[in-house]
């Protein structure tokens, strides 16, 4: 029989008519073409469809068309549609009609669009009956969507009249209605806690239930009942622990609710918490497995003991047959690597076996952490590894790829041949600017690195940028040519590169590479004079800025004199742009005689081209057409529009970061940040008053200095609310007649006039008492006077100051114990820019030379050379040299 039906329908099929056969295989073609069908929704007008809701008004009620209608309604309000208020409450009035039918289908429907339209249409309480009616009903499938569509129209004030249902549809015995009921109890929270608070015992009770989802929800109501208290939700943690739990999801949140606890705990590791997290990882569920595993990794200043269950856990993951084990295990232990490289060694084997996976995600995750843990002779092997799946991955994975090399050559310097060769290779092949971005970072960071490797890698960039299609990562090259190629051996055989660029590339690469050939210009007399004959080339080129440049280098270099070259080609200005464009047009702005004074503009207070670049995923970013104000040119508005602090004059510098006067636990939570004027120092306090039965007015903070500072004034915070934060300054005036005074002591009271305040309404009573508070003193450095700037070229900026005021001393560091620990300290303590590297000592080495600049208070150029000896302890020869005097007898009395 079954042959004969199939003989018959192959008949039929042959008989088909060949136009109607030609007319099905063309519409199979263009539905095909058009990504398998068009929305129906997508030409939607609100007003045909607020038209069409017309008819639920209609007898009878036609469920399948009513269904259709309330979809579009549905659709356009999730698509952004806004639908006013009398429309959406004509709209939903009509829709309590359909309450009537009872077609599950439109009933569904209807409670899907009470939710939506609940916070749209007015008088929406009217649905009230019929939803508790639904909720009390017999039919199963109704009661859960309608306790959730009812909680959604329930406000605070009508919560009471409603509870005796939500505690009966909590423990219901139907999993649907209690989870339901226990979701929206969670809502309902935002708006009535002390109601909901009082459901306690019918969510313990639902916390018992075998089902999963519901124990879930109950345990997820009960801890946000009481999250607020601490000793609750431990007994909480403590009772579930020793009882067990059937959900596997309620393991889960206990493990997160249980970490948290002790991220706030100091002695956590004795805390039976931690063993219940511990003894989660024996459990039969996975998920419950891996959660407890990756709570251990997570938590603060764990120890490799600490890890090592977990560690051995994801090990066991690494070889399921489950993709997603494989990568939640390898992507855990490639974050345990960052911190904890040796206590992920034992997974190695594991590793490797991933580095073939089929699913490149995990290959990637697994290739990055081998080569955070691997050895010094392992890092040959993994390079091979690596170039053979590289080109089968997405950039973002390749990135990530690029990190771990860029880490793995500051552990292991000596393969840093190895890892540049196998960069380059990645730098030829195709890819986006993330990607190629991320490499000549990398390379850069070899380079700063290694100076051995300074060659090869100028090399290998030199090459890059003959055929590089990215002009920021062209620019930047050439940058790091004129900065560290004219000091090379050989300088003369990277001018073809850059001159080439001047000839090949567009304006922005062109004006670049002229500023890089000035620089060979400017540090190599031998090259002078063919360096001057390509920047006369240069003056004939199409755009101003690269005519501009060429001609203003050229002339620079032809006085031939080192300070010239220094200021205005090696090192440049020391000024921030955005302050020295708004202090040109202030200038303009008001007609005056006097010439521009540049030390009225603020330095530029991030040194770029000495900053190591930080390598994020491949995101797309925009750069900001105009750029940000800095946080000192922020401070230095805010200050000049304060009467008393305006003819200060400009903002010298800010403290990097406030200095807490108080526990951010006490009643009054205060933070000093200091502003240092060319005369005075302006000491900025941010206040918090965390009292909520208390006003503070006329807050103002009193100073007393042990030194010859002098207190010109405070001005007050009129009035601090409870967590309402408030600021007051006070004025010092700096000593004029010793000005090598530099450092002091003060000390701090905050005097302030309280009135007692109702917490409730915040009503103020009408009188006042004066009250005061001690706070921390505060304390004045030579690093609160001293501007940090970068001098790229420390040699040429040594010489172009001079000798005139120069000092020199030795000094013994007897407790220091290393080189490393006395150049950090000497660079803490004066607050300056370290040049050219030296803040990093080479290893095996007694001696070593440090390179420091800055800018003093007033505009004075300040540059310290520290010539460090390791013997007993750390014997230092200090030299400084500056344009006045006192910047000098400032750093010789300081480090005395």
């Amino acid at each position: 029989n079954q042959a004969k039906v199939l003989r018959a329908r192959s008949l039929r099929w042959r008989h088909v008519p060949e136009a109607q056969s030609q007319r099905n295989i063309m519409f199979f073609s263009a539905d095909h073409e058009d990504g398998g069908g068009s929305n129906p929704f997508q030409h939607l007008e609100k007003s045909s469809v607020l038209q069409e809701a017309r008819v639920f008004n209609e007898t009878p009620i036609n469920p399948r068309k009513c269904v259709h209608i309330l979809t579009k309604i549905l659709y356009l309000i999730n698509q952004g549609e806004h639908l006013g208020s009398i429309e959406a409450t004509e709209a939903f009035f009509a829709m309590t009609k359909l309450f009537q039918s009872n077609d599950p289908t439109l009933r569904r429907m209807c409670y899907l669009t009470i939710k939506e339209m609940a916070t749209v249409a007015e008088d929406v309480i009217i649905v009230t009956s019929s939803l508790t009616k639904d909720m009390t009903g017999k039919e199963d499938n109704y009661r859960g969507p309608a306790v959730r569509a009812l909680c959604k129209i329930t406000d605070s004030t009508m919560l009471q009249a409603i509870e005796r249902y939500m505690k009966q549809a909590i423990v219901d015995k139907v999993p649907s209605v209690s989870s339901s009921a226990l979701l929206s109890s969670l809502h309902l929270l935002k708006t009535g806690f002390d109601v909901v608070k009082r459901w306690v015992n019918e969510a313990q009770e639902a916390a018992s239930s075998d089902n999963i989802m519901v124990q879930y929800h109950a345990l997820g109501l009960l801890y946000h009942i009481r999250k607020n208290d601490r000793l609750a939700v431990n007994k909480m943690v403590t009772k579930f622990s020793r009882q067990g739990l059937k959900s596997p999801f309620a393991y889960c949140m206990m493990i997160r609710v249980a970490s948290k606890l002790l991220e706030e705990d100091a002695n956590s590791r004795d805390n039976p918490l931690f063993d219940f997290i511990e003894n989660c990882m024996r459990n039969k569920h996975e998920m419950v497995v891996y959660e407890a595993a990756s709570a251990i990794v997570n938590l603060p200043n764990c120890t490799a003991k600490e890890l090592a269950p977990a560690v051995s856990v994801l090990q066991l993951f690494c070889s399921s047959p489950k993709a997603a084990l494989r990568y939640a295990a390898v992507r855990t232990l490639n974050k345990v690597a960052m911190k904890h490289p040796s206590a992920v060694t034992a997974c190695n084997l594991d590793l490797e076996n991933l580095v073939t996976d089929s699913n490149r995600s995990i290959a990637t995750l697994a290739i990055t952490t081998l080569l955070k843990t691997g050895s010094e002779s392992s890092i040959d092997r993994l390079m091979k590894q690596i170039s053979s799946f590289m080109s089968e991955i997405s950039d973002e994975f390749k990135v990530v790829v690029v990190q771990a090399i860029s880490a793995l050559c500051q552990k292991y310097p000596r393969k840093h041949s190895v890892m540049m060769n196998f960069l380059f290779t990645m730098l030829r092949e195709e890819g986006g600017f993330e990607y190629k971005r991320a490499i000549v970072d990398c390379i850069i960071c070899i380079i700063e690195d290694n100076p051995e490797s300074k060659d090869t890698g100028l090399a290998h960039l030199c090459e890059f940028i003959e055929d590089c299609e990215f002009t920021v990562l062209a620019t930047r090259i050439l940058h790091l040519l004129g900065r560290e190629g004219a000091r090379t051996p050989n300088p003369s055989k990277y001018i073809r590169f850059i001159y080439n660029r001047v000839i090949l590339e567009n304006e922005e690469v062109r004006a670049a590479a002229v500023s890089a050939l000035a620089k060979f210009g400017a540090q190599n007399e031998e090259i002078y004079p063919s360096v001057s004959i390509l920047l006369k080339r240069c003056m004939m080129d199409d755009d101003n800025e690269v005519r501009d440049r060429a001609t203003f280098y050229q002339s620079v270099l032809e006085q031939k004199q080192k300070a010239l070259n220094s200021a205005y080609i090696l090192n440049g200005l020391q000024v921030s742009i955005p302050g020295l464009e708004r202090a040109l047009h202030h200038y303009t702005l008001e007609p005056t005689e006097k010439p521009f004074d540049l030390k009225s503009v603020p330095l530029s207070m991030a040194p770029i081209s000495e900053q190591k670049p930080e390598m994020s995923p491949a995101v797309a970013l925009k750069m900001p057409e105009k750029v940000a104000s800095s946080r000192q040119e922020i401070f230095q508005e805010q200050l000049a529009a304060i009467p008393e602090l305006k003819e200060l004059g400009p903002l010298f510098k800010s403290s990097p970061n406030p200095v807490p006067l108080t526990e951010s636990e006490t009643e009054y939570y205060i933070r000093c940040t200091k502003h240092t004027f060319a005369g005075h120092i302006v000491f900025q306090f941010d206040c918090t008053n965390t009292l909520n039965d208390q006003i503070l007015e006329n807050v103002t903070v009193q100073m007393e200095p042990t030194e010859v500072y002098e207190v010109v004034c405070c001005i007050p915070a009129a009035s601090l609310s409870y967590n309402q934060p408030g600021i007051c300054y006070t004025l010092v005036a700096l000593p004029e007649e010793d000005p090598t005074a530099v450092s002091c002591t003060f000390s701090c009271t905050l005097k302030f006039t309280v009135k007692d305040c109702d917490p409730n309404t915040g009503e103020a009573d009408e009188e006042g008492y004066e009250d005061e508070y001690v706070l921390e003193d505060v304390e004045v450095t030579v690093a609160d006077h001293i501007q940090k700037v970068l001098k790229p070229n420390f040699s040429a900026a040594w010489e172009e100051v001079g000798s005139d005021f120069e000092k020199e001393e030795t000094f013994a560091l007897s407790s220091m114990k290393t080189l490393d620990e006395a150049v950090n300290n000497i660079v803490n303590f004066l607050g300056m820019q370290p040049c050219e590297r030296s803040d990093k000592v080479p290893e095996n080495k007694n001696s070593h030379t440090l390179y420091l600049a800055g800018v003093f208070r007033g505009g004075h150029d300040l540059l310290v050379r520290a010539r460090l000896a390791l013997m007993d302890g750390v014997t230092m020869q200090v030299t400084a040299r500056s344009k006045n005097e006192v910047p000098v007898d400032v750093v010789m009395a300081s480090v005395g």
